[in-house]
């Protein structure tokens, strides 16, 4: 057993993984506003203790770009629109209920099965055989399921090797391919790093009892 048959698992992976169960609409520019005596209208009066005449023209001391004041009557800066921000990436978030929380692949041993665990959010888990046929399902006490979420947070998927392989091939040996937060790994059973051993320990078993 070698680099194939990491390959092969990690196929068998990919294979389940589908398993798992502003503009305006005619495009014209926008009207003038009113307010800011630029229309084409009959010239109105403008409200007492404004500084504007009658036709609209700015009185003197009041210069192009500035408004009156509403409560006060004088005329200042018109205001400026706030600098767009974008808003921040949403952070990672634990899957839901009804979303894959891991799945793993054990295929070789000594009679060349292969069995795949996908396991929920909510602890509820499937068995399938070689085919990707469900042989049957259950779920994980709470307790559980506490304890492969720590076993999977402190494996910490992003650093391990993609594939782990002896230097030496054991034959009758089972090799494993995991997919958990979007990353898959492979490795036999001989050279399985230390962090997915707690990963194993924590999965129900392979194979219905």
């Amino acid at each position: 057993m070698g680099l194939a048959t990491a390959a092969v698992a990690l196929a068998v992976m990919a294979a389940l993984g589908g398993c798992s169960s502003g503009d305006s609409e005619d495009g014209a520019s926008p009207k003038p506003n009113a307010s800011t005596g630029t229309g084409t209208g009959p010239a109105t009066s403008a409200p007492s203790g404004t500084a504007t005449d009658a036709s609209g023209t700015p009185s003197p001391g009041q210069s192009a770009g500035q408004s009156p004041d509403p409560g006060t009557g004088t005329t200042g800066p018109a205001p400026q629109p706030a600098p767009s921000t974008s808003a921040p990436a949403p952070g990672a978030s634990p899957p839901g209920a009804d979303e894959t929380l891991v799945a793993v692949t054990r295929s070789g041993g000594i009679s060349g099965k292969t069995s795949t665990l996908i396991i929920k959010g909510d602890g509820s888990f499937l068995r399938l055989n070689a085919k990707a046929e469900t042989v049957d399902h259950d779920k994980l006490s709470a307790a559980a399921l506490a304890k492969l979420r720590t076993a999977l947070q402190e494996a910490d998927f992003p650093r391990l090797p993609r594939i782990s392989m002896p230097k030496e091939p054991v034959f009758d040996a089972f090799t494993y391919a995991f997919r958990h937060g979007g990353y898959e790994v492979a490795a036999a059973q001989t050279a399985l790093p230390r962090p997915l051993e707690g990963v194993l320990g924590a999965l129900p078993a392979f194979e219905p009892r």
